[in-house]
């Protein structure tokens, strides 16, 4: 099993880079940059590590400028890269069939999927559907390691601060499992259910934070004046199982990526930061 060291000897380390942008269209375009640029060092390692994708709102923008970008790329460059492309979702719900346009798997597919003509093989999600859901979630973890852990990961924050659906409270060792969401977290992903918060599922399968906290670099996206508060704790918390994110303190190479409306009020902190 993987050991992790104390949170203390990475904290002086967090964030490893920070970009304050002026809105999301900007920070999604800037973010898209560094992103290509990690894609076509793909094409040239024999055996790159899988990608570590998210979803929700947050993560819409990103997938439509990320396919618009790719789709202008050669085509023989983009033939290898979609041909080796192997990634890996933080999380699905329980009781929803992949036939369900709110799954992950149809959220996947429709943002990146079908545009890049991707099968379901490349783009793994966990099975919300599995007979037996502790044995799904030792697979899905499996099956990361033994392709050597994710290289780059991509996260949002929740407003409770949980990252994948790692829900409060959350110790760094947590590996993929089955979570119960939170109040707070249902609510925010009601608009995905016609705003109604009991259509949510209560339960999910997710990436632990060991899973997470093992990627080769963290890009942790934050957008919009509703995240400012949860944004505040996190840049001035020490790590704590109150507040999940913290953990990622306990990484050395993690890009934080804001718009201005998420540090509106706040901006000293995050000036503080900026080199």
């Amino acid at each position: 099993m993987d050991k992790f060291k104390s949170p203390s000897s990475f904290s002086h380390l967090f964030p490893y880079s920070i970009h304050v942008l002026d809105n999301q269209k900007c920070l999604v375009d800037n973010f898209i940059d560094v992103l290509e640029d990690r894609l076509k060092k793909r094409l040239i390692v024999k055996t790159p590590r899988p990608l570590g994708l998210a979803t929700g709102r947050t993560m819409e923008p990103i997938y439509k400028t990320l396919v618009a970008r790719l789709q202008q790329w050669p085509t023989s460059e983009l033939d290898v890269l979609c041909k080796d492309w192997c990634s890996f979702n933080l999380d699905e719900y329980i009781g929803l069939s992949c036939g369900d346009a709110r799954s992950y798997v149809s959220y996947m597919a429709r943002y990146l999927g079908n545009p890049l003509r991707l099968s379901k093989r490349q783009l793994h999600i966990p099975n919300g559907m599995a007979p037996d859901l502790d044995k799904e979630a030792s697979r899905y973890s499996d099956h990361i390691r033994r392709l050597g852990g994710i290289g780059v990961q991509i996260l949002g924050l929740g407003a409770n601060g949980h990252v994948g659906f790692n829900e409060p409270p959350c110790e760094p060792d947590a590996s993929c499992r089955i979570v119960h969401l939170s109040e707070s977290t249902r609510k925010q992903n009601a608009y995905a259910f016609g705003g109604n918060v009991k259509s949510v599922p209560p339960l999910a399968i997710t990436l632990g934070l060991r899973e997470i906290l093992l990627a080769e670099e963290i890009h942790l996206i934050v957008c919009g004046s509703d995240k400012v508060e949860i944004l505040k704790s996190l840049m001035n918390s020490r790590c704590s199982k109150h507040l999940p994110a913290s953990w990622l303190r306990m990484h050395g190479r993690v890009s934080l990526w804001l718009d201005k409306p998420a540090v509106e009020g706040n901006e000293s902190f995050a000036l503080r930061f900026l080199k």
